[in-house]
């Protein structure tokens, strides 16, 4: 948002001629000055920069000065806060040109109307008078109704809804006029079967076709107030170049007072069963069924001009009542909450601020913030489904009570008049939803830890990223079905046969019964507004978007795979076999009970999550007639990338939870182990399979011996030539601390000998005690068991304090850091650290491992592994539990892997240090430390700088990688990525391939190494694995035993080619590869590695000698370099792709 400078005391209440506004703007910059009013003519006041004594410039602060001082004290974490929210509201108000413009068009479009020629009257059924260029904007079921119709000229045309009261805000600007139909147009019972909303379309449609002719209007299209299809608007756009900066809605409307409120009772009808149905009702005695909806629905157009004046002078009492509202639509809009049928509207908001200053909840002197937060904690307090709320005051007889708006809507909320209630359309889920998002704002507002304005106003919260599963009900045409099952002809009736609205309660209560104790929110998208050329049909009610529903789910119970009932005696059982149908059966338990339950198939995490998704396929079909093929259930769809086992899919918990059982048992015999010299004080797991984190974990392997030779004298496996590469043995990280002692040397190379010496003696209790194969080695000791090889390494806590201190000529011991030093702190103390805390985070969160795995696996595919590296990239998806703001922890590995994308795309990575809480260590004044100490010493950080509770000013896990450069390319891709996903998985029509934004981009690399997929180990966890596979010497079923020849640890080739190629030409290229079975490696040159340099027989290395004039430099021998790319990788490399045309040197 743009920074302005705010001159004067109180910009708001000055009304400067544009000249001196335009001084105001260039002058504010460069000096602060008070303004003084002068008197001038017609007593307007005009403000002018004054030169002030120096008494003045210095004289004590106002009593309004010190209020806002201490506001800004005692309301915000900071005066920051306030500042971003008056920006905010600056952005989003409508600039003086911009009224000026829509006052010009409102005028225009007034006069236009005005000059409408009166018509001949006709039959409402019959349409001959209408052009073919121009339709009536309505559904006509049943086709036909009684009346009379003619065009004459409006009785008035109105300004309404918030641009006259001053609350219309940007980026979607909506003007609304509304024009008075005509008194002899209508007729006072017009309001039965239809025929004043059929009317009011013929209406509409005769100012259409009038309105065509006028080059003064842009394009004209029809729609439908919140989604009403009995409520038609005509949109009008500016002509030229304005044509996209606003709109104006044309609302056609009875005379005021023209019907008598009541008629509209909500427990009245206005829609005879007979004419809608065509057919003759049984017994002429018989009662009606009341019709509210429709009756909301006609009252809702007699009332607006009343609504205006309501809010105008409510709006006059309280200064900031437009900026409140305002804020309030912003906070709304993105949470979705106010689009589409039933949604918490701009006009509900406005209401609802006037009902909190009409009932003193709030004052007329308080700020924008004060009425913003005032009004979420009323929401967040106050249950609409169950207790009602009425503007009206004293209200007579003839008012309904808030007892029969309870009876006939699922939400109430009653206008000034008492007879309309305005959530008429609303459902009570969406109701519970706008309640929740209130609730999760005002639990994070006061938080200091949190950035509240952003979390609060502008991180939008669409429903795939937001909610823990998503489904869609695709073919809506088969809920006319439901409508018949569920026996809802009144119902469609007073919804005027819309049977998606007639449907959606019944669906969305059957649901919320069968989920129960699974979710804390089921949500539900609102049909968007339909919007149509006025020469064509109205579209019908199958035409809209699928109804998509959001579940927030309750980790703890929404993947449990039975639904116990009641006793089998109870009087409760009967409903619960009527609910679950032929899926509940009598089952007895192990403390006696017998009782009625639902078992659901799930064996694996994976099946287990998507539970939900059995019980809500069951039901709709049961109860709704909508069959499998309806729903779309989105929830999983993401996981498919990091799914393993053909026979029964997983994402790897349970292969994780193996490698964590067998870590537990080596720990405590290590534990155990006697006959060491020095006592064992830790053992602490650094690897990422023991924090659940891993993409693939290392699964048990039972070798194939004919697959391998022998070495000679260990007697163990190594590769045999011809066959394809071994399958990759993982090495399972260790790091076992011994107890400090003085008998520890103080020589680093002495220290490497203890180490080594403790692992040759380690290797031989645990091969005597537990028969476990062992291989010792200097720098660790690999133990090979239940088909998995563990690498201990034994650590010495002084060991670093030891590499860091060195005796200098004069014999004087100094105490300098060391890359060395750090790199055995880091390997021995920070890792295992970070391994036990994540460890634990996955405790609390059952999905952390499965965001991380997803997250990992799409940085490997768009080759970022080797810049944001595991450790990282664990520490960012950590970052979304612990501070979810404005989000609730995901519940679902898809919406973490979302927010995942998010959070690297959005997050601002040059201001701001990630701070990731972990174990919740960090206070307030923590956080405070750590930003004041970031932006101190900005340039000397890294890029992406995360701080933890650990690493409070240096961020460790990033100070190597990632560069700038990396850093933009990931935030770029990931925006892209996270665009595609969520438009594939919320657009049915879109092509379903998750895959797509694994699949880098590698047209942007000078050079490709395509290797030979045979010898590529990890080739099955290719993003598209190819469809020949290739034995690697394991067998498919049992577990290794303890004992056996050690298999080839740690063997990947494409790794270690890698390696060879970054240490011979890292000075000249970029090296990029997948390392979940990856068959490409891309190269990217280096800019400044073409550059000529002088000539260097140190420096001759992959270069050769170029000679103009006297001067001899050195350029790269690229044709010598491919060719060395080719030998270095021999048996490896299938071919090397040169993208000459790219190469700009």
């Amino acid at each position: 948002m743009k920074k302005k400078q705010i001159v004067g005391e109180d910009l708001a209440e000055m009304i400067p001629s544009d000249s001196s506004h335009k001084e105001l703007e260039q002058e504010a910059p460069l000096k602060a000055k008070r303004r003084i009013p002068e008197e001038t003519e017609g007593d307007q006041l005009a403000y002018h920069p004054v030169k002030l004594s120096r008494s003045d410039l210095y004289r004590p602060p106002t009593a309004e000065e010190l209020n806002q001082l201490k506001e800004a004290e005692s309301l915000f974490h900071c005066s920051l806060l306030k500042m971003q929210m008056e920006e905010l509201l600056k952005e989003v108000a409508l600039s003086e040109r911009k009224k000026r413009q829509i006052d010009s068009f409102i005028q225009t479009v007034t006069k236009l109307l005005q000059t409408i020629p009166d018509s001949p009257e006709f039959e409402v059924s019959d349409l001959s008078w209408l052009s073919s260029a121009v339709t009536v904007p309505f559904l006509l079921v049943p086709k036909t109704t009684k009346g009379k119709f003619h065009m004459a000229p409006p009785a008035s045309v109105d300004l309404i809804g918030s641009y006259a009261l001053g609350t219309c805000i940007k980026p979607h600007v909506m003007v609304d006029l509304a024009v008075t139909i005509p008194a002899d147009v209508l007729h006072p019972k017009d309001i039965m079967n239809q025929r004043y909303p059929r009317k009011r379309a013929l209406y509409l449609a005769g100012l259409t076709q009038y309105l065509t002719s006028s080059s003064d209007i842009g394009t004209m299209r029809y729609s439908c107030l919140h989604g009403n299809r009995l409520r038609p608007v005509l949109i009008l756009t500016p002509p030229g170049k304005d044509s996209s900066s606003f709109i104006v809605r044309i609302h056609a409307c009875p005379p005021p007072g023209f019907f008598k409120p009541n008629r509209f009772h909500p427990q009245k009808n206005n829609i005879r069963t007979e004419w809608y149905t065509g057919l003759q009702t049984p017994q002429s005695g018989t009662c009606e069924p009341p019709t509210p909806h429709y009756n909301s629905t006609v009252l809702g157009d007699l009332l607006p001009r009343a609504h205006l004046q309501f809010l105008s002078a409510i709006g006059s009492q309280c200064s900031a009542f437009a900026d409140g509202v305002a804020l309030l639509k912003v906070w709304l809009r993105q949470r979705e909450l106010n689009q589409g049928t039933g949604g918490f509207n701009g006009f509900l908001a406005s209401m609802l601020l006037a009902y909190l200053l009409t009932t003193h909840r709030i004052s007329n002197t308080m700020t924008a913030y004060q009425l913003l937060r005032n009004s979420l904690n009323f929401l967040a307090s106050t249950d609409l489904t169950v207790n009602g709320i009425s503007l009206a005051k004293d209200p007579d007889s003839t008012v309904p009570s808030l007892a029969e708006f309870h009876s006939a809507f699922q939400v109430v909320f009653v206008d000034p008049s008492g007879h309309l209630n305005m959530c008429a359309d609303m459902t009570a889920c969406t109701y519970k939803q706008l309640q929740h998002e209130a609730s999760v704002s005002m639990q994070f507002w006061d938080n200091p830890t949190v950035d509240a304005f952003h979390s609060l106003l502008m991180t939008p919260k669409p429903m795939i990223r937001t909610s823990d599963h998503v489904f869609q009900l695709c073919d809506l045409v088969k809920l006319q079905s439901s409508c018949k099952k569920l026996n809802l002809l009144n119902e469609l009736m007073d919804h005027s046969g819309d049977y998606v609205q007639t449907a959606l309660p019944y669906i969305l209560s059957l649901l919320q019964q069968g989920l129960g104790q699974r979710i804390f929110l089921l949500t539900h998208s609102r049909s968007p507004d339909p919007e149509w050329s006025v020469d064509s049909e109205a579209p019908k009610y199958k035409a809209q978007p699928p109804l998509s529903f959001g579940l927030l789910l309750r980790p703890d119970l929404a993947a449990s795979v039975l639904e116990r009932g009641p006793a089998a005696d109870s009087p409760k059982a009967a409903e619960f076999r009527q609910l679950w149908g032929s899926r509940s059966e009598l089952r007895r338990f192990q403390d006696g009970a017998i009782t009625e339950a639902v078992l659901w198939k799930a064996e694996t995490m994976y099946q287990k999550r998507l539970v939900p998704r059995q019980i809500i396929t069951h039901l709709l079909q049961l109860h709704a007639a909508l069959p499998d093929s309806c729903v779309r259930y989105v929830a999983a769809m993401a996981d498919d990338v990091i799914k393993t086992g053909s026979q029964v899919p997983s994402t790897g918990e349970e292969e994780s939870l193996l490698v964590v059982q067998s870590y537990d048992d080596l720990s405590r015999k290590l534990w155990r182990q006697e006959g060491l010299p020095l006592t064992i004080t830790s053992v602490q797991g650094a690897h990422p399979a023991l924090r659940y984190t891993q993409v693939f974990p290392p699964l048990p392997v039972k070798l194939d011996y004919s697959f391998f030779d022998r070495e000679k004298t260990s007697r163990s496996l190594v590769p045999k030539d011809g066959k394809p590469c071994p399958a990759y043995i993982t090495p399972i990280t260790v790091i076992c601390h011994m107890e400090g002692s003085g008998k520890w040397p103080h020589d680093r190379l002495a220290i490497q000998h203890i180490r080594t010496a403790f692992h040759i003696r380690l290797a031989e209790l645990i091969k005597k005690h537990h028969n476990h194969t062992c291989r010792p080695c200097p720098t660790h000791l690999d133990v090979w068991k239940d088909g998995l090889v563990f690498r201990i390494q034994v650590a010495y806590h002084r060991e670093p304090q030891v590499l860091r201190e060195s005796v200098n000529a004069e014999g004087l011991l100094i105490v300098r850091d060391n890359e060395e030093a750090q790199a055995v702190e880091m390997a021995t103390i920070h890792k295992p650290l970070l391994t036990s805390t994540l460890h634990g985070l996955q405790q609390q969160h059952s999905c952390f491992g499965a965001v991380c795995r997803l997250a990992k696996r799409w940085l490997g595919a768009q080759l970022f592994s080797e810049d944001i590296t595991e450790d990282t990239a664990d520490l960012l998806v950590a970052s979304l539990f612990l501070q979810p703001a404005p989000f609730t922890p995901p519940g679902s590995p898809q919406v973490g892997f979302l927010r995942f994308l998010h959070l690297l795309s959005s997050f601002d990575w040059r201001n701001n240090p990630l701070i990731v809480n972990l174990n919740n260590q960090l206070t307030a004044a923590d956080y405070t430390e750590i930003k004041n100490d970031f932006m101190a010493s900005r340039e000397s950080l890294p890029v992406m700088f995360i701080a933890t509770p650990k690493d409070k000013k240096l961020s460790m896990w990033t100070k190597r990688s990632p560069s700038v450069q990396m850093l933009q390319r990931a935030v770029m891709v990931a925006a892209e990525s996270l665009k595609v996903l969520e438009h594939q998985l919320m657009d049915s029509s879109q092509m379903q391939d998750v895959r797509v934004i694994m699949r880098p981009p590698l047209d942007a690399y000078d050079v490709l190494i395509h290797l030979n997929p045979k010898q590529v180990p990890l080739l099955s966890q290719a993003i598209d694995p190819p469809a020949v596979t290739f034995s690697r010497g394991t067998m498919p079923a049992g577990v290794a035993q303890s004992g056996g020849a050690l298999p080839v640890i740690d063997y990947n080739p494409v790794s270690l080619y890698l390696a060879q190629l970054r240490e011979a030409f890292g000075d000249l290229a970029l090296f990029f590869c997948d390392p979940y079975g990856g068959t490409v490696i891309a190269v990217l040159w280096k800019p400044k590695a073409f550059i000529p340099v002088p000539f260097k027989t140190s420096q001759v290395s992959a270069r050769r000698i170029e000679v103009t004039g006297e001067k001899i430099d050195m350029v790269p021998n690229v044709e010598a370099i491919l060719e060395d790319f080719q030998v270095l990788g021999k048996g490896l490399v299938k071919s090397v792709e040169a993208r000459i045309e790219k190469w700009s040197f």
